[in-house]
């Protein structure tokens, strides 16, 4: 393909031509490419430039549609299984032909009506697109550019016997320990997280809430609204279990403390033997 297009993302062409069965937009040196009646929107003329997802169709011709994919080339998505045949599995990923992912890109077999975490890449042999569960292969090896506390994309991974592992902002592979970890995740779930550190060796553990002072400052406001809906009270303090208040807050114990110590000072709230209380509200 032409440096201009790009097999497997959004590209803007200009429509040229129009027949039948749908517009040609201009390809460059790849000639005219057929946006398919079905996809044209109202209004759109010879002339006009429309934003267009190029694939290949059934017989390997490039294709466009305005149909949103599920994922893109050098995206990492979690995409169900449609169909399996002697070569591959076929994944839907929200397109007419759904996406191939060959027996050897498969870390075990996939089954039909399973979901994976995949790779979409483009084969460097027969030049299709394609998607691979070797997910370690495509994750970014150098070091991270990160600090403490940013905000980030996660996508869950898979489970470990400590935590999650997760991709971070579709680049880097990282960990969220089951220390941090106070909902309930499913490989797939797409969340916002946050660095908590980064190794030496680069690898990366993620919190899935804000860390330090403003992880305090935001819980501090939640346990504040929490007790102005609960009559000014809350049956927990100090000696609440850190399972109870998980259960309850989905936050660390150590949390919970800090965010009673910040509304004490603050003057909001006042400890009793089994509970807090807002100021006022007795």
């Amino acid at each position: 393909m032409s440096k201009e297009l790009y097999l497997g993302k959004w590209n803007r062409l200009k429509v040229i031509h129009y027949t039948d069965f749908g517009f040609y937009l201009d390809g460059g040196r790849e000639g005219r490419i057929l946006l398919p009646k079905r996809y044209i929107p109202e209004g759109l003329k010879i002339g006009d430039e429309i934003d267009v997802f190029l694939y290949l169709d059934q017989e390997e011709r490039l294709i466009a549609t305005t149909e949103k994919p599920f994922a893109e080339v050098g995206d990492f998505a979690f995409l169900e299984v449609s169909w399996v045949n002697e070569f591959g599995a076929f994944l839907n990923w929200g397109l007419m032909k759904d996406l191939f992912c060959p027996f050897r890109e498969q870390k075990m077999r996939m089954e039909r009506g399973k979901s994976y975490i995949v790779y979409v890449d483009i084969d460097e042999e027969s030049y299709r697109i394609m998607a691979s569960a070797k997910i370690e292969r495509y994750l970014d090896q150098r070091y991270p550019d990160y600090k403490e506390g940013d905000e980030v994309d996660l996508l869950v991974w898979q489970k470990t016997d400590i935590g999650f592992k997760v991709i971070i902002d579709n680049r880097y592979g990282g960990l969220a320990y089951d220390d941090q970890v106070f909902r309930v995740l499913h490989t797939g779930d797409r969340l916002k997280g946050y660095i908590q550190h980064v190794r030496e060796d680069g690898k990366i553990d993620v919190s899935l809430q804000p860390t330090g002072r403003k992880l305090t400052k935001d819980f501090s406001e939640v346990l504040l609204a929490y007790l102005k809906s609960n009559d000014g009270f809350c049956d927990m303090g100090d000696n609440s279990s850190p399972e109870a208040i998980k259960l309850r807050f989905q936050v660390s114990k150590k949390t919970f403390k800090r965010a009673i110590g910040d509304l004490y000072k603050r003057k909001l709230i006042v400890i009793e033997k089994d509970g807090i209380r807002l100021v006022g509200d007795k």
